[in-house]
């Protein structure tokens, strides 16, 4: 790693070929309906809808991306000779899925107008057609300034934010906006003799402790990386989330047949990147009590 600069966030697979946006006829369909009529639909809260309006952004419409992809275990790669590693193809694979996903939401708003993306949330589902078939599907609802200005990020994108409505409004009102969402995985391989090796009383499993350590970390290097690519100032609301795979079975390493086994675990990061565009003051908040409670 370069002093001074985080690590870059996986690559994409070996031998891939960029695809161009390639929207589907009836996505290509429903933007061009939604920019004639002049009607959104969107995810928000009645809430969250009057708080974005407040901020001074109209809702233009849901948007959503996806990519269904094939995991196929790359078994010299696996790392099964080794206590705990990294797993590079398995990294690289489920942030690249993600990725894909991700474009293909920006090119929607993109060809909405708008100037980002709010509310945006990732999600996985498993399809019962193929063993290792996901799907990643990013949904958010784009926005536009109504008084214009240069709301996109540096590279003349729609800015994209997990953040809710109110978290939004409050971030606005703060002299800050978001310009990108941001994230970082890592998929960490333990091997079972990390567990079981351990005899006596009670003791830290020091392998298992330091591989999650390092994948964490290098979660969340690669998060800062994509931040720093937008020139953000910072990084808010990041969510570090866990998640345990099953292993095993029989693969070929080296022309012979190889037994693996263990446990995998992706440890992946997100949060949202924001930069100062005014005074940066605080909003003044004010508690709101119903009178017909």
């Amino acid at each position: 790693m370069t002093q001074g600069r985080y690590p870059a966030p996986p690559t994409a697979p070996q031998g891939f070929v960029p695809m161009p946006a390639d929207l589907p006829k009836h996505a290509q369909e429903r933007l061009v309906a939604m920019r004639q009529r002049h009607l959104f639909t969107s995810d928000l809260s009645v809430n969250e809808f009057l708080l974005i309006k407040e901020a001074g952004f109209d809702p233009l419409g849901l948007v959503m991306g996806s990519s269904v992809y094939q995991m196929k275990p790359n078994v010299p790669q696996l790392g099964f000779n080794e206590l705990g590693t990294e797993v590079t193809w398995m990294s690289h694979a489920l942030y690249h899925s993600r990725q894909l996903a991700m474009n293909r939401m920006e090119e929607e708003a993109d060809q909405l107008g708008a100037d980002g993306i709010v509310g945006v949330r990732l999600d996985v589902n498993m399809h019962a057609f193929g063993k290792g078939i996901l799907e990643f599907m990013a949904v958010g609802t784009a926005v536009k300034h109504r008084a214009g200005g240069n709301y996109r990020n540096r590279h003349n994108k729609p800015f994209q934010s997990d953040l809710s409505g109110q978290e939004f409004w409050t971030l606005i009102k703060a002299g800050y906006r978001p310009v990108g969402f941001c994230m970082g995985n890592c998929v960490a391989y333990v091997a079972p003799e990390a567990l079981g090796s351990v005899t006596g009383g009670n003791q830290e499993l020091a392998v298992y402790t330091h591989v999650l350590y390092d994948a964490r970390e290098l979660a969340i290097g690669r998060l800062q990386y994509e931040a720093e690519t937008l020139g953000a100032e910072g990084i808010v609301g990041v969510t570090v989330e866990e998640k345990e795979h099953s292993w095993g079975g029989t693969g070929r390493y080296d022309g012979n047949a190889a037994l693996y086994s263990g446990e995998l675990l992706e440890l992946f990061v997100v949060g949202t990147a924001v930069v100062r565009y005014g005074d940066g003051r605080l909003p003044e908040v004010t508690l709101a009590v119903p009178l017909n409670t």
